[in-house]
């Protein structure tokens, strides 16, 4: 170990990587309760509408993770972990499969194209050339877009925001001369466990939001007591790990292979024309919010350990974004969406990781992990309502390196940010802000300083929009 990952030489010791990869390990283990309920449930309602199980997905989130860690760890000697990203998990179930209208194995097949595109811009280079051309307005909005995005979907998932008939959207009734507790139980908790994640995350306690999230649940059956029948009601049944392992296998795994190329039903409702526009602007969007996400975590992440070299750059930055699309190639085949680095690991990095020993470490737990899948399902989405919108509150941070005192940035920004929650669409805020970025810097002198590959992207969005949408 010492000759592989060059403790000594970092600093650290095996006993230090052991605690950083544990400690990341529980800052981040929600995303396995969180994605399978996503989408299993995505409406919180019980509503399988992408026809595969809570098990499936939770094994798949896991291998796919497992995957991803132990890659970063060994090809780039970063004590880094990876999962299905928050936002991207998102952008496939509401965007691809229930906005689009594409099936659970079409949408996979998309997160596979996005997968071996940034391994070949990886490869070849033109990644950063992507990279240059989003305006800096649109990728410092992105993550905030989507963190309003993940918190609404949160919000709805608890019932908290609910359809209405003349606004659109409306807070859900407390009422209790209208409703039972029954039916407001669940908005209490997630309210509660919101509060408790955010007051452990203050306090600096270690893998606040799956504590939060295990006391929702602890808070939710506890409450249980106060209602007649619940426990009769409540349809929950533990079965073998191995039943995860049986549905992961018929359900998930190489779907993207046998079931994932057929897009004749979408064709056929569609048209041809429109199937191939959405299919290249939605493996856009996918490999934009991929790249902005992993490069925006991997240098907060690294800068933080001091693991960046003279100019600032991340130590074997390709390396790791390597792993990064070889993982995501991996989730699309395991049947899970884009695989990216979690910003979690900055609390591994805090606790003295710094070196690939300690993703072994946090890989292994994943591992272990993977044979609790009856117990993780007895969480209720109540309860993982709460760290969606925590996670909103992790990524609307990025807003306050946005110059709003400058139209320019401010206009492409705010579309980008306010389009994605309101358009329940990921891609269309990029699509904005780009619009709004082109828009303004045209007509003020600065039509110069728009790259060529910003145009072009700008025109896949608008054949896209006048096209299919």
């Amino acid at each position: 170990m010492e000759k592989f990952f060059k403790l000594k030489e970092h600093g650290t010791t095996v006993r230090t990587e052991f605690f950083a990869g544990l400690t990341t390990f529980f800052a981040m283990v929600y995303i396995l309760i969180v994605n399978s309920n996503m989408f299993a449930n995505p409406f919180g309602d019980g509503t399988n509408v992408l026809g595969v199980s809570y098990g499936a997905i939770y094994i798949a989130t896991a291998i796919s993770a497992i995957v991803g860690t132990v890659l970063v760890g060994l090809l780039a000697n970063l004590p880094l972990a990876m999962a299905s990203g928050m936002g991207l998990n998102a952008f496939f179930v509401y965007t691809m499969c229930v906005g689009f209208g594409f099936s659970y194995a079409n949408a996979l097949v998309l997160v596979l194209i996005d997968g071996v595109v940034f391994i070949l811009l990886t490869v070849t280079g033109l990644r950063q050339k992507i990279f240059y051309a989003i305006p800096d307005a649109v990728k410092k909005a992105i993550s905030a877009g989507i963190g309003l995005f993940i918190a609404f979907l949160g919000l709805q998932n608890a019932g908290i925001v609910v359809a209405d008939s003349s606004t659109g959207v409306a807070l859900g009734s407390f009422n209790l001369l209208n409703l039972s507790w029954g039916d407001i139980m669940p908005m209490v908790v997630t309210i509660i466990a919101f509060f408790v994640i955010g007051i452990l995350s203050k306090r600096n306690v270690k893998g606040a939001v799956f504590l939060g999230v295990i006391f929702g649940m602890a808070l939710y059956y506890l409450l249980g007591l106060t209602i007649p029948g619940f426990y009769e009601n409540l349809g929950v049944a533990i079965s073998s790990p191995f039943t995860a392992f049986s549905d992961f296998g018929t359900q998930a795994f190489g779907k993207v292979f046998t079931e994932g190329f057929d897009f004749s039903a979408y064709s056929a409702a569609h048209g041809s024309a429109n199937m191939i526009l959405v299919i290249i602007t939605s493996v856009l969007a996918f490999c934009l919010v991929d790249m902005f996400d992993t490069l925006g975590t991997l240098h907060a992440t690294c800068d933080r350990g001091s693991l960046v070299d003279e100019n600032g750059e991340v130590i074997n930055l390709n390396k790791a974004m390597l792993a990064d699309a070889v993982a995501t190639t991996t989730g699309a085949i395991c049947g899970t969406s884009t695989v990216t680095t979690f910003v979690e690991s900055a609390s591994g990095v805090a606790e003295g990781g710094r070196t690939g020993l300690s993703a072994m470490f946090t890989a292994l737990f994943f591992l272990v992990a993977m044979f609790l899948s009856p117990v993780a399902q007895l969480i209720p989405g109540c309860a993982t309502a709460a760290a969606l919108i925590y996670v909103g509150v992790l990524m609307i941070q990025s807003i306050g390196k946005i110059e709003w005192d400058k139209i320019e940035v401010a206009v492409p920004a705010f579309l980008t940010i306010s389009f994605m929650p309101f358009t329940y669409n990921i891609s269309y805020g990029i699509a904005f802000g780009i619009f709004g970025f082109i828009a303004i810097n045209a007509f003020i002198g600065r039509i110069k300083e728009i790259k060529l590959a910003t145009w072009i992207i700008a025109a896949l969005f608008v054949a896209m929009l006048l096209l299919t949408h």
